[in-house]
């Protein structure tokens, strides 16, 4: 991607000392652009729930992905010894401690019968989550979405998503795209909604946009501003904008994706959106836009994904604190990996932005690099199915196991920020090779991480894979702390012989032994079906989610109540929504 004029100039430091020293690399000049359309939306409440309900009551329908990922290949590296982090008490709660309580809540979110009413046919995967409000509950998958009161009553939809697009004056944005991310922004009291567009994938000369909706007040069933922020300028290259993951930062909503070209460009963009014309409808609402371009950049530096902070609870110093005013971006590095990692690690990076009326002042710089305890995050596969049926079903045959999302070299959705007052605290996990060898004898486990900031320096604080050996793999999770300092995590489970598809959730307290999650585990639902999909895919991200109170944790995921049909090809899946505490925080 040699179009890029600025060289990034990076300096790597000995493995003994990247982990506090600050590196002095910057990134290529940032592009600064305004939202390329704007309007304001019906609102949400007035939007039809169903728009074709005839199509629900004939048969199955069509399969269709929301659209391929890229896969960017990579292959194991380095001799693989055993999860240095591996948690070995974890199949019950820690004696003397008290045991994690079963959700207080949990409720039927959208569906692909949803979808299937809706477009006539189904989706996969569906990338499910949720964002919570004082008195509401906003949940977004591919390619719909819906709002809730906190008692898991439905207030508006399931709607599919480009609806709240529609009549823009960027159609694109009210295509059937998908990747959505929803958030609340507690400090402002509004709703952020978004997805991507790929329609420049099939009309090469068509650029790609970001659409963003923000809510006109804290009713997510209201009016939304509507935005679209174009990916490229003229004269560049149209990159597709995969995998978008938005944050709230206290000036800033905070967005990163990976980009493809036309033929073998690869690089991450990292963006801030200009939070406070947005809030206010301004139509002039700026972007910065900082592109990493992998012919430039170690691609381990980057993996495949970076993600952006997401402010829990009080917000960061805002008052020209420089150690306090940059957003982190994280990513993960497995020197098993094809990417070249020299350990494995994560890589924080910062951007700071400094809106002003005429101009803006930004930087991106890599932070710190962090080694972590060893991992393997490629499993051993089916290659008939592209290296993603790695999560084994009751009943299914090895080619329509389930995809891992181990081999993404990145932590999966959120970063969720806490600020302490005296130091700053992120949480987020990835999936791992926890146990075995070998196709069929891996079990996938949860490796979580606590990463502090203070005084602008960042450590790694505490880190742990959960995987108790009982033989169920757990994947895909989503990690969260509440006001007390404890953490939760929830994700997918399942195995080969006796548990189907389901979802799950552990927890600590802010005092327990350092990497440990003592305090067992509880079901937020129990699968009864299972997924037969040919293209392997799980959801790509799901969401644990604070409430306002900093106390509840509201937790977004998908599991099969019925199986799909094999010959017909269908994915029948649902999502549920469900709320916890863990002890002692009031």
């Amino acid at each position: 991607m040699r179009f890029l004029s600025v060289t990034l100039m990076l300096t790597l430091f000995g493995f003994t000392s990247v982990a506090s020293a600050k590196q002095s690399f910057k990134a290529p000049a940032p592009k600064i652009t305004s939202a390329v359309a704007f309007d304001v939306s019906t609102p949400v409440r007035s939007v039809p729930a169903l728009t074709n309900p005839a199509a629900g009551t004939e048969g199955w329908g069509i399969m269709k992905e929301v659209r391929p990922e890229t896969e960017l290949g990579g292959s194991a590296g380095r001799p693989f010894a055993g999860d240095g982090a591996l948690q070995l008490n974890a199949a019950t709660a820690v004696a003397g401690t008290a045991a994690i309580s079963g959700p207080s809540l949990t409720f039927e979110g959208v569906s692909n019968q949803d979808n299937f009413i809706i477009y006539g046919g189904r989706v996969n995967p569906p990338d499910p989550n949720a964002a919570v409000g004082p008195n509401h509950i906003v949940e977004m998958a591919n390619l719909i979405f819906a709002v809730y009161d906190k008692s898991g009553n439905k207030l508006a939809g399931p709607t599919a998503i480009g609806a709240l697009w529609a009549n823009f004056a960027v159609p694109d944005c009210d295509d059937t795209s998908g990747d959505p991310v929803v958030l609340y922004d507690r400090q402002a009291d509004r709703w952020i909604l978004s997805q991507f567009t790929i329609s420049g994938l099939s009309d090469p000369t068509k650029p790609f946009y970001n659409c963003v909706a923000i809510s006109q007040t804290g009713d997510p069933t209201g009016a939304y501003f509507r935005y679209a922020f174009v990916t490229t300028q003229p004269g560049d290259l149209f990159f597709f904008p995969d995998y978008p993951k938005y944050g709230v930062w206290n000036d800033s909503y905070l967005l990163s994706s990976r980009d493809f070209g036309p033929t073998v460009q690869y690089g991450i963009s990292v963006y801030a959106l200009e939070k406070s014309k947005m809030l206010v409808g301004d139509p002039n609402a700026r972007s910065v836009k900082f592109f990493l371009d992998s012919d430039i950049i170690p691609i381990y530096l980057m993996g495949d994904g970076l993600l952006p902070a997401d402010i829990d609870g009080r917000v960061p110093d805002n008052n020209g604190n420089n150690a306090n005013h940059a957003a982190p971006f994280v990513g993960t590095m497995d020197d098993n990996f094809g990417y070249g990692a020299p350990f494995d690690g994560l890589n924080v990076f910062e951007l700071d932005v400094r809106w002003k009326p005429k101009s803006v002042d930004a930087s991106f710089i890599l932070a710190a690099q962090l080694p972590v305890a060893s991992f393997n995050s490629v499993m051993t596969c089916n290659p008939a199915s592209s290296n993603r049926s790695c999560i084994p079903q009751p009943g299914v045959a090895s080619d329509r196991w389930l995809d891992s999302l181990s081999r993404r070299q990145r932590p999966t959705y959120r970063l969720a920020f806490r600020n302490f007052g005296n130091y700053q605290t992120m949480v987020t996990n990835q999936s791992v090779v926890a146990r075995g060898s070998g196709l069929g004898n891996e079990i996938a486990g949860v490796r979580w991480y606590e990463i502090r900031r203070k005084n602008g320096s960042y450590s790694l604080y505490q880190q742990g894979t959960y995987s108790p050996n009982d033989g169920v793999n757990r994947w895909m999770g989503s990690v969260a702390m509440d006001k007390a300092g404890n953490i939760a995590a929830g994700y997918s489970v399942s195995n080969a012989v006796n548990v189907k598809p389901g979802i799950r959730y552990t927890g600590r307290l802010a005092g327990d032994a350092a990497g440990q999650m003592t305090l067992g585990e509880a079901t937020l639902i129990d699968g009864t079906g299972v997924q037969k999909t040919i293209n392997n895919r799980w959801g790509d991200y799901t969401s644990l989610n604070l409430d306002p109170d900093d106390c509840t944790f509201w937790y977004t995921d998908e599991y099969y109540q019925i199986d799909g049909i094999l010959l017909v090809n269908t994915a029948p899946w649902q999502t549920r929504i469900g709320s916890f505490k863990l002890p002692g925080c009031k």
